[in-house]
């Protein structure tokens, strides 16, 4: 994966949609289900998180949409905008996006809810095995773990989730697992690397995404009945949300761009998890869902902005259908 010199924007509709859009949607539909959590855990009106999610749904489904006119003009566009850091992060993300539509959807419509799950998660192991596929062909460098790994792989996780509120618990509970030790996986190849080079300040945004698996396969674990873990990865989440938080001048140093959506939907699968889990939880869940909050929204709508007026397709070189 790569960054190239950006081409020209095509006329057509939607011929060059932007994969970068997802990762802030994804954090916009984590944002909603942890307000769902955090409703009824602080006593507001439950009906204010849903209409939200009823909302974040739509804007997701639209996107989806692009996506697939995209790619039915040329089913092979997937695989350019896989080989780019942006659109690898962004084809993962519109895949968990529609994992999370199951969990947003299933108390409500049990029965189509479940046939999302399966066409989402058809989906996402066919994405599997595209990226087994590049890896295999891909010259060393780009063979380098990253953070934007945890997308795809750590990302089971959404799927067991969603799983689990199907009442699939045996296929939870193996995507439990299989999630938990791609996660660890990763985490160690990225400290390896982490120990003998340093971060470009361009891509430092991307390390928050190291988060986000502890909240999925933190609630993941949560919901089967394992608190122990569960207790564990939200313990480590409020380390690394505490170190990202102390290290953000850090961080952001390179000013803004489209990569900064990789700060929304850890901030806000954290805040989640921390809800879910109540008790001592509560007071900091609370915290971390205001900040993700203050964090996802405006990231969100610049985002999108730039999609609107046709620039985050050239800024993330899209591939062009």
């Amino acid at each position: 994966m790569a960054f190239k010199f950006p081409k020209p924007t095509p006329k057509g509709l939607w011929r060059r949609t932007p994969p970068a859009i997802f990762p802030p949607i994804l954090g916009l539909l984590g944002l909603g289900l942890a307000w769902r959590w955090g409703a009824a855990g602080f006593g507001l009106p439950g009906e204010l998180a849903e209409a939200l999610l009823g909302g974040l749904s739509l804007l997701a489904a639209f996107a989806v949409l692009t996506f697939v006119v995209k790619l039915a003009r040329r089913p092979a566009v997937v695989v350019e905008d896989l080989r780019i850091l942006p659109g690898y992060a962004g084809v993962a993300a519109a895949v968990l996006c529609l994992e999370q539509l199951v969990s947003v959807i299933a108390p409500y419509a049990p029965e189509p809810a479940r046939l999302l799950f399966w066409a989402a998660f058809g989906l996402h192991l066919v994405l599997l095995a595209l990226l087994v596929g590049i890896l295999i062909g891909a010259p060393a460098v780009q063979r380098r773990v990253n953070p934007a790994w945890h997308l795809p792989w750590s990302g089971l996780g959404v799927a067991g989730l969603a799983a689990q509120h199907l009442g699939m618990s045996g296929l939870a509970t193996a995507l439990f697992w299989a999630a938990l030790v791609l996660s660890l996986l990763i985490w160690a190849a990225s400290a390896e690397q982490a120990r003998r080079e340093r971060v470009p300040a361009p891509l430092r945004p991307l390390l928050a995404i190291h988060l986000a698996p502890m909240a999925y396969v933190g609630a993941l674990a949560w919901e089967l009945q394992m608190p122990g873990i569960a207790t564990a990865l939200a313990a480590l989440s409020a380390a690394c949300a505490l170190g990202l938080i102390v290290g953000a001048r850090w961080l952001l140093t390179a000013g803004f761009s489209p990569l900064w959506a990789a700060l929304t939907f850890p901030a806000a699968s954290s805040a989640g998890l921390w809800l879910m889990l109540g008790g001592r939880w509560q007071m900091a869940g609370g915290l971390m869902l205001v900040l993700a909050t203050m964090i996802t929204a405006p990231v969100a709508f610049a985002i999108l902005r730039d999609w609107a007026a046709g620039r985050l397709a050239i800024k993330t070189n899209a591939a062009v259908a």
